[in-house]
């Protein structure tokens, strides 16, 4: 499986759009809303089927019983607060990791409309999860639906991503449960880190 996305959570989002657009040199789309997770989006292409989520509370929704999506607070640093790998058989990948007990949780199915009226669809395990703080992945399926990397602007390529965290055993036997070949670094601080390769060069996101 491959990373399909990576979560940037940002407690306003088109200061969270700027920001990116400093870093990266490239502005992000907006994306849509969740109303059932109270967040809305923008998107940037890091590969033909990989992408950065700019993601943030939505200030026309209501806040889901659940809280917002992704632990996301309304005043928090802006920060990778987990990713998402891609799947063609979710089931299977998640079964195989519940019966490893790596608790993914249910799958659960999600749409948003975009921006052109077109509605994307997908299917993923539970995204409150948060498994060891986000370091472990959600799974995601876009089924049918064409995947969002394509139509968003190109930011560049990603070209290496770690985590570092305090319990580094516990999140290398998760994702290699999952089947993943990752560099995990014992640390004493939970990050994740995506290196992106960009025209203006090689730019780390934390």
């Amino acid at each position: 499986m491959t990373i399909d996305h990576i979560v940037y959570a940002v407690s306003d989002l088109e200061t969270g759009i700027s920001e990116i657009e400093n870093l990266l040199g490239v502005r992000a789309a907006i994306g849509g809303r969740h109303p059932d997770f109270g967040t809305h989006n923008a998107l940037l292409s890091l590969g033909p089927r990989t992408y950065l989520e700019i993601i943030s509370p939505d200030p026309d929704l209501a806040v889901p019983d659940r809280g917002f999506l992704f632990g996301i607070k309304e005043n928090q640093d802006p920060h990778i607060a987990t990713w998402a790998l891609q799947t063609d058989s979710i089931n299977e990948r998640a079964d195989a990791a519940i019966a490893a007990d790596v608790q993914l949780g249910a799958i659960e199915s999600g749409s948003r409309q975009a921006t052109d009226g077109t509605v994307l669809t997908w299917q993923l395990t539970d995204p409150y999860a948060m498994l060891l703080d986000g370091a472990v992945p959600f799974l995601i399926s876009w089924g049918d639906t064409s995947h969002p990397a394509g139509a968003a602007p190109h930011a560049g390529e990603l070209i290496d991503f770690r985590i570092e965290h305090p319990d580094a055993e516990s999140v290398r036997r998760a994702i290699s449960v999952l089947r993943v070949d990752m560099d995990v670094q014992q640390s004493g601080a939970r990050r994740l880190v995506a290196r992106i390769k960009t025209k203006r060069g090689i730019v780390e996101l934390d």
